[in-house]
């Protein structure tokens, strides 16, 4: 009646085997390392680095406790925090021998001091929350002027498209400062592009200037449309930063504006602080311009005298290039970018899918300019790199453009992604990087864990007091569902926050109810006279649909704080929702399998040990 199959205890045995290995990281705590990562898309830190990096302590006489290759770089461990500075002095110097030009990023870090064996299997400790173990602050300057000159940029190139379709031709488009000029040889021309750019671009205001053959149209943006650019520049901003934040797997980020113009990004619990600060401060864009192959040209520049309108950058493996300022398209037009191979070479290459007007442009330039070569720039940081300067072949249509040239499958993933987590739509510099300790000090985290730690100490006294054998069977139940909630955070690399710690708590005394109404249960049957092995099963089925019910409407509150919710209300929604699941497995399942081992296998069991069990007079008239 009261026996479980072998499954069964076999499936509760490897439920809380998995839950001891993933909950054991959390006890070793961290040791102090230092990461080098790329400071650059197209510079990739492979294990081909690796024996440069073990040289270079070897040198620097730092006995490392462990060096680690992975896909965001290499990290290594060392013993303690002298050790890790003079490890970082070391790196530094050697991988940028010029600070303000470096190439990689070497950056203090934290690694998980948990043996090796538990590391291999996937075993990582939970991060803490800012409030606990502090975490990454960043507060970065959004450069307004940039993205007005981007803007501009875009819609020159929107004006020749449009003055194109119209069959109105003009004698230049070129951009001033905060004006873009529009030249015309007859006023009759000038009128009707005026009638059609006010028809199409309704946020420029236009001026007339000039007079005989030299006339123009100054098209300057109008005060309300610098406003919508400005508030565009920050909710583009904020959600590109959110999109490579969530490459990053950060929980329960902080990103928010700070003023006209400064976004605050907080990182709780973030242990990758190098990527962080190199995806975060990235200002990859895409552009399209095309390659000035002028004889004496490129050869005038290498000397120095860079001809007007033109600038001078580097293809990769560092082959000189000369590029016209004038910006064809932009990453503004890109809807998708995606790594994969050239259909004719099978080389890697990045396909990037443009939107109608950039398949519009890209079509007409493309038609413009067979024969003459093209350069696709990546925009990081401020410094340009020509990926690839294909000679155009024929007209290319359908907003499909290829990237490819000298670029491994890494990279051409790395780009990829880079791209597709958004382009900025304006730059942005890191003014203030800051990494902080917890907010709230050593002795709040400590009371926080210590009422935890009491909380289930005072439920424990009280079960096995109230209820003997079977307040030992819920103690029993209620670490397993202590020790399961901590395994299933861990294994979810959730940031625990002290709002979490309050939800563990919560979970606690509304794991131990579940159990009450059991034993209670229980009780009830043996009043009424019920054999105890009969007692036993009717009190766990009886229960559980008023523990289910209970425990469904709980779960009904914690997703309703978790969809609505932001920051530390969501942190204590996830362990809040989880604290539920795991309540109900080791409430009712493992419960119940220590309950018939202790009692399924006696056949004539006539007592329990329960408590006191009060019947019912028989007689209530004597």
């Amino acid at each position: 009646m009261n026996r479980y199959p072998l499954w069964k205890y076999i499936t509760v045995a490897v439920a809380l085997l998995i839950g001891f290995v993933y909950t054991l990281p959390n006890f070793f705590g961290e040791a102090p390392a230092v990461q080098v990562s790329s400071n650059r898309a197209t510079l990739k830190v492979d294990a081909g680095v690796l024996p440069r990096v073990e040289a270079i302590l070897q040198e620097a006489q730092v006995a490392p406790d462990g060096i680690f290759v992975e896909s965001n770089g290499i990290k290594v461990r060392l013993k303690d925090t002298d050790t890790q500075l003079k490890a970082k002095d070391a790196l530094e110097k050697a991988f940028n021998p010029d600070p303000a030009n470096a190439d990689y990023v070497v950056a203090l870090n934290l690694l998980t001091a948990s043996p090796k064996w538990l590391t291999d299997m996937g075993a990582l400790p939970m991060y803490l929350g800012l409030d606990l173990r502090g975490g990454v602050h960043f507060l970065l300057q959004v450069d307004m002027a940039g993205a007005q000159q981007k803007r501009l940029d875009s819609i020159g190139a929107d004006l020749r498209t449009l003055l194109r379709d119209k069959n109105l031709r003009h004698a230049g488009i070129n951009r001033d400062g905060e004006r873009i000029l529009i030249n015309f040889r007859d006023g009759a021309t000038r009128d009707k592009a005026r009638i059609a750019i006010d028809q199409d671009l309704a946020e420029l205001n236009l001026v007339e200037q000039g007079s005989g053959d030299n006339l123009r149209l100054v098209a300057t943006l109008k005060p309300e449309s610098l406003v919508k650019l400005r508030e565009y520049a920050i909710k583009q901003n904020i959600n590109t930063l959110h999109n490579r934040i969530n490459e990053l797997g950060v929980a329960e980020p902080v990103i928010a504006q700070q003023g006209a113009d400064r976004i605050v990004v907080q990182l709780p619990g973030v242990q990758d602080t190098a990527k962080a600060k190199d995806i975060l401060g990235r200002t990859a864009t895409l552009e399209i311009r095309m390659v000035d192959d002028t004889p004496g040209a490129l050869e005038g520049a290498l000397a120095g005298q860079v001809p007007f309108g033109t600038e001078l950058y580097n293809e990769r493996g560092g082959v000189p290039i000369l590029v016209k300022k004038q910006v064809v398209l932009t990453g503004e037009r890109l809807t998708d970018a995606q790594a994969g191979f050239d259909s004719q070479n099978h080389e890697p290459a990045v396909h990037l899918t443009l939107d109608s007007a950039g398949a519009h442009i890209f079509r007409d330039v493309t038609r413009d300019n067979v024969g003459k070569r093209m350069a696709i720039l990546l925009i990081e940081k401020g410094k340009g790199e020509v990926v690839t300067a294909p000679v155009i072949r024929t007209e290319i249509g359908g907003g499909r453009v290829q990237i490819s040239g000298r670029m491994t499958t890494s990279e051409a993933s790395d780009t990829a992604l880079l791209l597709r987590a958004g382009s900025l739509a304006a730059p942005m510099e890191i003014i203030e990087e800051r990494t902080i300790g917890p907010s709230l000090g050593a002795e709040s985290i400590k009371r926080g864990f210590d009422s935890t730690l009491w909380g289930f100490v005072a439920i424990a006294v009280f079960m096995i007091i109230y209820y003997q054998v079977f307040g030992m069977v819920s103690v029993v139940a209620l670490a397993s569902n202590l020790l399961l909630l901590v395994a299933l955070l861990s294994m979810l690399q959730a940031t625990l926050t002290l709002p979490g710690i309050a939800a563990i708590a919560l979970t606690l005394g509304m794991a131990i109810d579940a159990n009450v109404l059991i034993n209670e249960r229980v009780r009830e049957e043996l009043r009424n006279g019920m054999p105890p092995q009969a007692a036993i099963t009717a009190g766990y089925e009886r229960a559980f649909d008023t523990i289910l019910d209970s425990n469904i409407t709980t779960l009904i509150a914690g997703l309703a704080l978790l969809i609505f919710g932001s920051g530390p209300v969501r942190g204590f929604a996830v362990v809040h929702c989880l604290g539920i699941l795991t309540s109900i497995f080791s409430a009712v399942v493992i419960s119940r399998s220590l309950v018939n081992l202790i009692y399924g296998r006696q056949k004539k069991l006539t007592k329990v040990s329960i408590g006191q069990v009060w019947k019912p007079n028989a007689d209530t008239s004597k």
